[in-house]
């Protein structure tokens, strides 16, 4: 009987490590999530003053336009920093996002206002910077949907009974999604190289 009793202990025991084991395989896996995250929107973030410096050729009267996109982009480098340090931190995540949001919609109006400037439509380096964005928002959105399935995972386990259990007392917290907000600004700038850019 003893014998039956330390063994059923001993197997409680295990299944509870193994539980604090996936909790925290679960949390590194959206961690590393993050790290393709900021990857993809540092690319992002980098491109832009290249844009921004092409546009200034053309829109000299749009100053306000220009000056809101590089105020965006410095919030959104700020919002990423933050939340790199602690992909978990629900504050720091929802912060990021409402700075990408606003990125995207100065992005958008930038690229918009470029319709009434053929010349600026026509430009070459403005075309292959266009092009690249593209390129960078369809990686975006492919890194951001990887951390979310990583952050639903690492979620539901963590709620599930008894794993929540483990995760409340030993400190693990529940993970933000990352919401970029309206999905009409998530949408990628798309190109057309015989018109050249127009934003979608």
């Amino acid at each position: 009987m003893s014998w039956l009793l330390l063994a059923a202990g001993l197997g409680a025991i295990l299944y509870l490590i193994s539980l604090y084991n996936a909790l925290v395989a679960r949390r590194n896996r959206y961690r590393n999530a993050f790290a393709q995250i900021d990857v993809q929107f540092t690319r992002r973030h980098d491109l832009i003053p290249n844009l921004v410096e092409v546009a200034k050729t053309y829109l000299r009267h749009e100053r306000a336009t220009l000056e809101a996109v590089t105020a965006a982009r410095s919030a959104a480098i700020t919002g990423l920093r933050a939340a790199a340090r602690d992909p978990g931190d629900t504050a720091a995540m929802r912060q990021f996002g409402a700075a990408e949001q606003d990125l995207s919609g100065a992005l958008g109006r930038l690229l918009a206002l470029g319709e009434a400037y053929p010349d600026l439509k026509a430009d070459a380096t403005m075309m292959q910077l266009a092009e690249e964005l593209t390129s960078t928002e369809n990686r975006v959105a492919f890194a951001r949907q990887a951390f979310n399935d990583a952050i639903m995972d690492y979620n539901n386990l963590r709620e599930s009974i008894p794993a929540n259990l483990i995760a409340n007392r030993y400190g693990f917290q529940a993970a933000e999604l990352l919401d970029i907000g309206d999905p009409a600004l998530r949408l990628p700038v798309r190109v057309s190289l015989v018109s050249g850019v127009v934003n979608s």
